[in-house]
């Protein structure tokens, strides 16, 4: 089963770590990632510019709309995500428990669909 770890931060929470101690958490992530990554259980991991860098897409009754910025005014942020492999839901949460960010915001962890089986089903 492949589940998505999407990263929501409290940019004022990661914003009052000291710079030191943030480089050994991302440097911690990032070997942690690595280990995930060679054992086969970490498909792929991104860090998202900030919010400011998006652009949101709309298209109602047929026309489309840009806004600069993110859809929702939130406190947590989306700041990247992980796809991993595992058995289960609770495996899954375990594998999301080990990285740190869930002290700066959340993660959440939601099942990814087989759109193949999707494909099937439309024929």
């Amino acid at each position: 089963m492949k589940f998505l770890l999407l990263i929501y931060i409290d940019p004022e929470l990661l914003q009052s770590l000291p710079q030191q101690e943030y480089d050994a958490q991302m440097r911690h992530c990032l070997v942690h990632a690595d280990a995930l990554q060679a054992q086969g259980t970490l498909l792929m991991s991104q860090k998202l510019q900030p919010p400011a860098s998006a652009r949101t897409l709309r298209t109602r009754g047929g026309q489309a709309r840009v806004t600069d910025g993110p859809f929702a005014e939130t406190r947590e942020i989306l700041a990247g995500f992980n796809l991993i492999e595992a058995a289960d839901a609770g495996e899954a949460m375990r594998i999301a428990r080990q990285f740190p960010w869930a002290a700066y915001g959340s993660i959440e962890v939601r099942e990814v669909e087989d759109l193949q089986a999707e494909r099937v089903r439309l024929g």
